[in-house]
């Protein structure tokens, strides 16, 4: 109770439920315009939060983030256009009751859905983050370095079909996080003799270029990317209570497949919403209804993808790995004020963890209640021109990241990844493992070394330690099934 009280003055006493409304609205605007993501728009704000108190910065992104995925309903069930790429399935059932003219019930449903699972990945996060904290004073070097390596290999198996470029994006993620000095050897690596590559490849510019100013160009450059005309037609506004009431056994599973999927790097919502969706229309009684107006369907692919929101952070707070680039960008705000991840961080900062449990409770809660009752004017932002909120993202991620460090070579930096970022959407090519690469790749190269170090250069400190002999075992058994599973899938095809 000591606890609860501290994170409820934490967040109303000191002011920080304005950052969780602030944020939360942003997130909601930025999941109802089709082709904005919300990595974009954080990654502009990411600069902003270095400036603020440490719970102020993160309850900012996390209402970015966790509004998006509410927000990105809208398009999707209103328009057959995903706001988010995490809402691809919610059309499938959303927007033919929408064509049958019960969009308001559609909307009900998701928002509903999202809810809970919003709050079972709170709950998800409070009890599993400080357990897996203390697992955390177990760990070494030779466990970091393979808690690190397995998270890359997730990474690159979750994106499957693209699992070949994911681990050549990977790979140069690396190679640009071992740029500047090193600090063992006091020796410049890759630097070619520039000053402003000695403190190594920034994260905040290469963020903004590559999912912020890319999608700039996006926007600008596709053809009749005007604005759209949608209509909120039907009843229903709060049947999605009953609807989920209805569908209770799939929303409770598909919870549990979104808190299990966040704790996976790599995995996240696009795994939740395809396994909780399959699943949902394999035990359904009437399975020809999915892709026809299911309501089962909006249920499972709102409450999964939702339920990663928190859980999602579990692996941030307990060991300081971060499962996707949306975290990575939250690593920074801890980095930058000095809190380290880990058994010390709920330690040293207990206001800290309080805080940013009531917030995130407080921010499902409003996000919920705003959209029931402000949809009707949400719908027309979609009214905004692709190409103005495109020439306005590239102008706020030049600034953004020129604002850092008020160094022009970062804005250039941002720039070149900008470049970059575009011909990869263009060519289907994922960005997310070069963010990941960035952060993890120099995770896993010093802790490689330290436990090299204290071993004498000796691999066996990598089998005789259990926990990383482990994390070594899964590493090399989710290789083995992916690529067991893809000469199968050839097979068959042949």
């Amino acid at each position: 109770m000591d606890l609860i009280a501290l994170g409820i003055n934490e967040v109303f006493g000191n002011g920080v439920i304005w950052a969780v409304i602030l944020g939360a609205l942003i997130g909601v605007t930025i999941g109802s315009i089709p082709g904005l993501e919300p990595a974009g728009v954080m990654a502009i704000l990411l600069p902003l939060t270095f400036t603020m108190e440490p719970l102020f910065g993160v309850t900012l992104l996390l209402g970015v983030y966790g509004g998006a995925w509410y927000g990105g309903a809208i398009p999707a069930i209103l328009m057959n256009t995903p706001g988010t790429p995490v809402a691809v399935l919610t059309t499938y059932d959303g927007y033919p009751m929408a064509k049958r003219g019960e969009g308001k019930k559609a909307l009900s449903i998701a928002y509903t859905s999202s809810f809970f699972g919003g709050m079972i990945s709170v709950l998800s996060l409070v009890f599993f983050a400080p357990t897996l904290s203390q697992v955390a004073t177990l760990f070494g070097s030779a466990e970091f370095a393979m808690l690190a390596l397995l998270g890359m290999v997730f990474v690159v198996l979750a994106h499957n079909k693209y699992a070949l470029e994911a681990a050549a994006m990977i790979g140069l993620g690396m190679f640009l996080g071992s740029v500047g000095i090193d600090r063992s050897f006091n020796t410049q690596v890759y630097t070619f003799d520039q000053p402003w590559l000695l403190a190594g490849v920034p994260l905040v510019p290469a963020v903004i270029g590559l999912f912020a100013m890319s999608q700039a160009y996006v926007l600008i450059s596709a053809k009749g990317n005007d604005s759209f005309k949608t209509k909120l037609e039907g009843s229903g506004r709060f049947e999605g209570f009953v609807v989920l009431m209805r569908n209770k056994v799939t929303a409770i599973r598909s919870a549990i497949l979104g808190v299990v999927m966040g704790l996976l790097p790599g995995v996240g919502e696009f795994g939740s919403q395809f396994f909780s969706y399959t699943l949902a229309q394999k035990f359904s009684k009437n399975p020809d209804e999915f892709g026809k107006g299911a309501e089962a369907g909006i249920v499972a692919s709102e409450t999964s993808n939702n339920a990663v929101t928190a859980s999602v952070l579990v692996p941030l707070l307990a060991f300081g790995i971060p499962a996707d680039a949306l975290m990575a960008m939250l690593l920074s705000v801890f980095m930058v004020h000095n809190y380290t991840p880990g058994p010390r961080l709920f330690t040293e900062h207990p206001e800290f963890i309080s805080g940013l449990y009531v917030a995130l409770f407080v921010m499902n809660i409003f996000i919920f209640i705003y959209l029931t009752f402000a949809s009707r004017f949400i719908v027309n932002i979609t009214r905004i021109r692709g190409r103005f909120i495109g020439a306005l993202i590239f102008v706020l991620g030049f600034l953004g990241a020129y604002s850092q460090n008020y160094q022009f070579t970062d804005a250039f930096i941002a720039l070149g990844f900008s470049v970059v970022g575009y011909i990869m959407k263009r060519n289907n090519i994922p960005a997310v493992p070069i963010i990941l690469g960035l952060v993890l790749g120099p995770v896993f190269l010093n802790r490689m070394r330290q436990a090299l170090g204290v071993s004498n250069g000796s691999f066996d400190v990598f089998l005789d330690r259990p926990i990383a002999l482990a994390l070594f075992s899964v590493t090399l058994l989710s290789i083995f099934v992916f690529t067991y599973s893809k000469i199968r899938e050839k097979r068959r095809v042949a």
